[in-house]
């Protein structure tokens, strides 16, 4: 009896240390991110790399929900030509988000970039460089938790200022903020106040849309430092069609740290492009495409959603979930070996940018 008790202490020893060792471990491993009841809160380490492109994220869903606040940014938004086709065709304006919508809309601000003016008298095509969307993709807008919509880009003024404003007009009147029209969005989130500001730097300038004036970005970063708690800056720029960005790219991402912003988001080129980070803030060149018709390259039929958590008015982690469009205009989620070739190639590529500096 007395060595079954001994055995017994023991293994209960074992089991306990093991235990402990584990603790310890997972503590280690979400960088002490757990809140206590206290308010006392724990520093949590600037992002990485590493970080990024890590399989597993849920280590967010342990910091407390009144704190955690997510931004969700997408690739492209252009509701035009053959999607515009497409959603006609279907009779359903929801049809491109449809796929998607339940995790888009699943954040604290979903934050998308508009690359079409949305007309009452769009002309239904599937072609030309001309684009504009009908009035009703508001629904899809809507269906998918769009809270912001960014104009600054290359296609949103082709229908001159007074497509802008009509786009804008109707953004808003069906609760969707805008920026990229010379303002400053400020939007807080449980008591967190954010300031949104967009910019196109293709074929400036654009009727009615913010241009890439070094000088008037460094002076709203300024004015936004003053009012917000977190500054997130949106550009449209870049060549098409490349997988690294280019010294303009990089030239203004630099910048725009510099001058106090927290996070870059751009788009345009059409294909993913890598991340960055520079002075410990984060720049993600390209979400590649959301909805869009371009079927003819595997590259083009893809694209990242990102999700951008922010905790203690810091960035705390990114996760990029992998898409593809199929049906001129449809996304839809990769999985398993698919969805890990693409986050692979993202990281290759931060990596190559990275290692050049």
């Amino acid at each position: 009896m007395k060595l079954w008790a001994l055995s017994s202490f023991v293994f209960v020893g074992i089991v306990f240390a093991i235990l402990l060792i584990y603790h310890q471990i997972y503590n280690l491993k979400i960088n002490s991110a757990v809140i206590p009841v206290t308010s006392q809160k724990s520093p949590i380490s600037p992002i990485s790399l590493q970080d990024i492109f890590q399989k597993d994220h849920s280590w967010t869903m342990m910091l407390s929900a009144k704190e955690r606040i997510t931004v969700i940014a997408t690739g492209d938004v252009i509701p035009a030509r053959s999607v515009n086709y497409q959603t006609i065709k279907n009779s359903s304006f929801v049809w491109p988000f449809e796929k998607t919508a339940d995790v888009v809309k699943n954040a604290d601000v979903t934050f998308i970039n508009l690359e079409t003016p949305l007309l009452k008298d769009c002309r239904t095509t599937q072609e030309g460089m001309v684009f504009c969307g009908d009035l009703r993709h508001i629904e899809g807008l809507q269906f998918a938790g769009v809270d912001i919509a960014s104009l600054a880009n290359n296609h949103a003024g082709n229908y001159g200022e007074k497509g802008v404003s009509k786009t804008e007009e109707l953004l808003l009147q069906n609760g969707i903020k805008t920026v990229g029209t010379g303002n400053i969005l400020y939007n807080t989130t449980k008591e967190t106040r954010f300031a949104f500001l967009g910019y196109n730097d293709i074929t400036s300038p654009q009727p009615g849309v913010e241009d890439a004036d070094e000088e008037k970005i460094k002076k709203d970063i300024q004015e936004a430092r003053n009012h917000a708690d977190i500054i997130i800056v949106t550009y449209h720029w870049g060549v098409e069609y490349r997988d690294q960005p280019d010294d303009r790219q990089k030239y203004l991402g630099h910048m725009t740290i510099d001058a106090g912003a927290d996070l870059v988001i751009g788009n345009h080129p059409h294909w993913i492009q890598p991340v960055e980070i520079y002075k410990n803030k984060l720049i993600t060149y390209a979400h590649g495409n959301y909805i869009f018709d371009q079927m003819w390259s595997e590259e083009t039929k893809l694209g990242v959603i990102g999700r951008y958590t922010f905790y203690n008015k810091q960035l705390v982690d990114v996760e990029f979930l992998p898409i593809r469009i199929i049906d001129y205009g449809q996304p839809y989620f990769l999985r398993g070996d698919e969805k890990q070739k693409v986050l692979d190639a993202m990281e290759k590529e931060s990596k190559l940018l990275m290692s050049a500096h």
